[in-house]
């Protein structure tokens, strides 16, 4: 039987099933894995069922159990199940093997006086046997003739079963007595407590499962095989269709934990409009998009969850049944200096992009399908990470989403949809035959409910222009030309236009370590990320996104006390962020759980943000000629923060979850605060504040006194410690020391031997308190890049960068990590640090 020839609601509650954070799937023994036979001890499970929980066992957050009637030392005698499959016996009365043991002597008593009356019932009865089990006696007629059969067990209810402390289970030809509480539903509750499970699943077959059955409530699913009146929702006939339904439930939760075929990180391809982003796979699937904004809930999340979880896909149309797959894309690329992607496939173009406008609550996500032939497309949306049920409605024009909070709608003319349900959500499908010189336009519009046309070649060139205009004012390095004009583009598309603020990164909780937990959300602004990020346009010549920024942070500033108590990170917004929190829905990229939302680093002491904040305005300072009043405002705020807190321990860059320590990286940067305040002072008339020259000498004494080791012959990462950190290198990249200082040279040579793997660098190699590992952060590569330049060693240099050109997508972007093992990106994609970094190397390159 294949899971086809399941009911379709019994398949949709499995698939529902499947997707819960911590499963327990449990079952009789008898009749249910095993078929009834007249001898109980031939009753033998279907392999294909031990085989199916087995497996399930075998996946993470997944708990199989066997609740039966039997004793469980002839259950595990009889089943042979291995040891991932817990066994109950005696109908929940045995949880391991030694249970005999802690019986009360009173109950010791009572078991052996009902095993005497017993026998003395069932002497000389043919057909009629008895089993013996730690804690109980169960007599079985299942072989008598019936009037036997009948008489024995009026007997035994009338008998032995009325006496005090006896607990009585009749079942089908069997009836037992026990001298401690049985009951399936207290041992499937147990179990559930036990491993936490967020859902179960229990398949049964006599009367005594329905105790079982009555504690199933929620997402739990109660399965009855046979006939005969149940309390669960669902029935199939057999021990055959135990085994397929275990099997499909083992198959869709598999895929659900795991994914399908996740693509590559960093062959993911960003759209933006400055207002809002999307991804697209390599074969043109949206597969992640947030509503109403970047640092929103997911609409689509299938990069984090599978097409469960949403996406819009186009993709050719496979013919007939036979399971034939649709063909691999032939290439995906940007159109030159523009976020427009273009996927093409033999006589198949899909070129999309992100609409501007300027009505600030609304995304335009425009679709278009050019070429000669037969393509399918699904639109399948699903808000808030999935977790709100939708129905689409088909109207004149296109589709109607309805069930979300904000309006969303699916411009399509002329093409007829195909209304599908899972239970919970709706999708629509079509199959559209493309005419040459005919393209078909889909424009998923949300914050409206607008259907009318659009004049879409007319929107696609506004858009186009938007960026290339844009690109025509910079001024580019010559090493890497094309590949730093994508990072340009990428860092640009980061930003959040409306307030000024800039992402570090597009996306949540893609993984630093496939199938590991350090799995972040970088879809907000950190204050050292986005003056990193405007510092690097206004070194190719655009100073816009600089005094954006810049005037967004001196919003944020105007919410606090004072800039000491800035936080390392706000929202789009400028407002702070609500608690972390996990979205156990969703099973993460190629299985990396958790799914996170918002930063616990929102509220860590994070003293190096001050710098970049004020090595920025030093940038744009010279880029324009003049200081701004506001940003000599700031550039003051951020001195007197330093001035009041330089000397407390903090967490640092790397943001690690522990103890705060006394880092080099952040006190060289409260010198840079210092030091580049006095410089534009100088430079464009300001006045010096009193204090600020002492105490830049004092940090810059403080930070050569304590953060050098002489046994490790480096400068470490905290005061503390002896281990090497890549951000350390910043006492020579920010002239705090000579780079030609020896002290600076040997650190080059540690942090070289220490932490670089190949093609790439790591942060550093300690424990930070978090389980598993990661990859090497393209940043520390760039930064060591730097450093070999300052040190005269251009070959290596050169050797560097171009492994960290290589480690890039197709479409040119770089993630945050990468593993030089398996060479394979890891981490939030496209992130602006690895970017930024690119640029910053390759200038120096072309010097």
């Amino acid at each position: 039987m294949t899971a086809e020839a399941l009911p379709a609601e019994l398949r949709r509650v499995i698939v529902q099933l499947a997707r819960t954070p911590r499963l327990l799937v449990a079952c009789d023994y008898d009749g249910t894995l095993a078929p009834i036979v007249a001898d109980p001890s031939q009753a033998k499970p279907l392999p294909e069922s031990v085989h199916a929980l087995r497996s399930l066992a075998a996946l993470p957050a997944t708990t199989t159990a066997v609740i039966s009637g039997r004793a469980l030392r002839d259950l595990a005698t009889l089943s042979r199940l291995p040891a991932e499959v817990h066994l109950v016996g005696s109908h929940g009365s045995e949880f391991d093997v030694g249970f005999v043991h802690g019986l009360e002597p009173e109950a010791t008593q009572l078991r052996t006086e009902l095993q005497v009356a017993v026998q003395d019932i069932v002497r000389g009865k043919t057909g009629v046997t008895l089993e013996a089990k730690p804690a109980s006696v169960a007599v079985h007629v299942r072989r008598a003739e019936q009037e036997v059969a009948d008489d024995v067990i009026d007997a035994v209810r009338t008998g032995p079963a009325t006496w005090d402390g006896v607990e009585v289970t009749e079942g089908k030809a069997v009836i037992e007595l026990a001298v401690v509480q049985t009951d399936k539903g207290n041992a499937l509750d147990a179990l559930r407590h036990q491993v936490g499970a967020t859902a179960a699943i229990f398949l049964g077959d006599d009367v005594t499962d329905e105790k079982a059955f009555a504690r199933l409530q929620g997402p739990d699913l109660g399965i009855k095989v046979g006939d005969g009146e149940s309390l669960a929702a669902h029935r199939i006939n057999s021990t055959t269709d135990v085994a397929t339904v275990l099997a499909f439930l083992m198959e869709e939760r598999r895929t659900w934990l795991y994914g399908e075929q996740a693509p590559p990180i960093e062959r993911l391809t960003m759209l933006s409009n400055e207002r809002n982003i999307a991804l697209l796979t390599p074969d043109a699937r949206v597969t992640w998009m947030c509503h109403p904004g970047p640092d929103s809930a997911a609409v689509f999340a299938d990069l984090l969850g599978g097409p469960a979880a949403g996406h819009f896909s186009i993709r050719p149309h496979a013919v007939g049944n036979s399971g034939q797959r649709s063909p691999l894309p032939l290439g995906q690329r940007y159109v030159p200096n523009t976020m427009t992607v273009e996927t093409r496939w033999s006589r198949l173009l899909v070129s999309d992009y992100l609409a501007h406008g300027t009505d600030s609550h609304r995304t335009d996500l425009v679709r278009v399908i050019s070429g000669s032939t037969t393509v399918s497309v699904e639109f399948a949306p699903r808000p808030e990470f999935g977790q709100v049920p939708v129905r689409i409605t088909p109207e004149a024009g296109g589709l109607r989403v309805q069930g979300t909070s904000e309006p969303m709608v699916l411009y399509s003319p002329g093409v007829n949809w195909e209304i599908t349900s899972d239970g919970m959500h709706q999708s629509a499908k079509a199959v559209i035959e493309l005419t040459e010189g005919e393209p078909v336009v889909l424009e998923m519009r949300g914050g409206t409910e607008d259907l009318t046309p659009t004049d879409e070649g007319a929107r696609r060139a506004e858009a186009e222009a938007y960026w290339s205009d844009w690109m025509e004012k910079l001024s580019l390095p010559e090493v890497e030309r094309d590949l730093v004009a994508r990072s340009a583009l990428t860092l640009r598309g980061l930003i959040y236009s409306d307030t000024g603020a800039i992402m570090a990164a597009a996306t949540t909780s893609l993984p630093e370590e496939i199938g590991g937990v350090r799995n972040w959300d970088y879809r907000y602004c950190w204050l050292r990320d986005g003056a990193m990020t405007a510092q690097a346009l206004v070194t190719l010549g655009s100073n816009a996104e600089a005094e954006a920024f810049l005037d967004w942070l001196h919003r944020v500033l105007e919410t606090v006390p004072g800039p000491e108590r800035l936080h390392p990170l706000y929202s789009l917004q400028g407002a702070g962020l609500g608690p972390e929190a996990v979205i156990d829905s969703l099973p993460g990229y190629a299985g990396s759980r958790p799914v996170r939302v918002g930063n616990l680093a929102d509220q860590q002491v994070q003293l190096d943000v001050f710098g970049p904040v004020v090595e920025l305005i030093a940038h744009l300072a010279q880029a324009t000629g003049t200081v701004r009043d506001n940003d000599w405002e700031l550039v003051t705020a951020m001195a007197d923060a330093v001035s009041k807190r330089w000397f407390e321990p903090d967490h640092g860059i790397w943001e690690e979850r522990d103890a705060p320590r006394h880092h080099v990286y952040s006190k060289v940067m409260c010198w840079v605060t210092l030091d580049r305040a006095i410089k534009i002072a100088e430079a464009y008339g300001r006045d010096v504040e009193d204090g600020w020259l002492s105490l830049r000498d004092q940090i810059a004494e403080d930070v050569v006194k304590n953060g050098w080791h002489p046994d490790v012959q480096a400068f470490t990462t905290a005061y503390e410690g002896s281990d090497l950190d890549a951000a350390s290198l910043y006492v020579g990249l920010s002239g705090l020391i000579d780079p030609a200082d020896e002290r600076f040279r040997a650190t080059v040579t540690a942090i070289e031997a220490e932490l670089r793997s190949g093609s790439t660098v790591y942060r550093y190699r300690r424990d930070d308190g978090l389980p598993g590992d990661e990859g090497g952060f393209h940043l520390c590569a760039a930064w060591l890049i730097e450093a070999y330049l300052l040190t005269g060693r251009r070959t290596e240099a050169e050797e560097l960068f171009q492994q960290i050109v290589d480690t890039a997508g197709p479409t040119g972007l770089l993630s945050e990590e990468y593993d030089p093992i398996a060479e394979r990106s890891l981490g939030n994609h496209p992130q602006a640090y690895s970017h930024l970094g690119l640029i910053r190397c390759a200038q120096l390159l072309s010097a």
